[in-house]
């Protein structure tokens, strides 16, 4: 059982990856932890000094070998994991693909206290922060739609999530 938590950042990904994996009994991964720990060097770093490009090459290597290398997980990927090399297509082959598809307002909310964390942004006005939420996420929506299940309940149930995952 591999099972691929998407969506926008801010979306909850790790935090419900870490319930789920717990309930489930399975290893639990934050893709943008293992590339940091691949590269030596955190996510802020990587795209500072090597840009959005080699982040995304990164990822990809790291998500192709965590899943080549292990039979069950539940994996928190980057917001825009799904959306390059075809990685959608590759975790819907490979196991489950769940879109945590949280509302704008609600990413708003969660991004404005941690923008500081996040280098796509971290310089960004409130103005332009919700902008750029609301580009970015229309931007990624085409691959988010296509994972095999979607939670939209605000706020996210544990058993509701698991119950979708298993009867998808």
């Amino acid at each position: 059982m591999k099972i691929f938590l998407i969506g926008f950042m801010g979306s909850g990904k790790t935090h419900w990856g870490r319930l789920l994996s717990e309930k489930l009994g399975i290893r639990f991964f934050d893709l943008d932890e293992q590339v940091m720990e691949h590269a030596g060097k955190s996510v802020v770093e990587i795209f500072a000094t090597e840009g959005e490009e080699q982040f995304r090459l990164m990822e990809k290597d790291v998500l192709h070998i965590i899943t080549e290398s292990h039979d069950s997980f539940v994996m928190a990927c980057g917001g825009g994991s799904p959306c390059y090399f075809n990685n959608i297509e590759y975790m819907n082959q490979s196991g489950t693909s769940v879109w945590i598809n949280a509302p704008l307002d609600v990413l708003f909310q969660r991004l404005l206290s941690e923008k500081d964390k996040r280098p796509l942004i971290k310089d960004l006005s409130d103005e332009q922060l919700r902008n750029f939420i609301a580009k970015k996420f229309s931007d990624r929506k085409i691959y988010y739609e296509q994972a095999d299940v979607t939670v939209d309940e605000e706020p996210v149930q544990l058993d509701g999530l698991i119950n979708k995952i298993f009867h998808a």
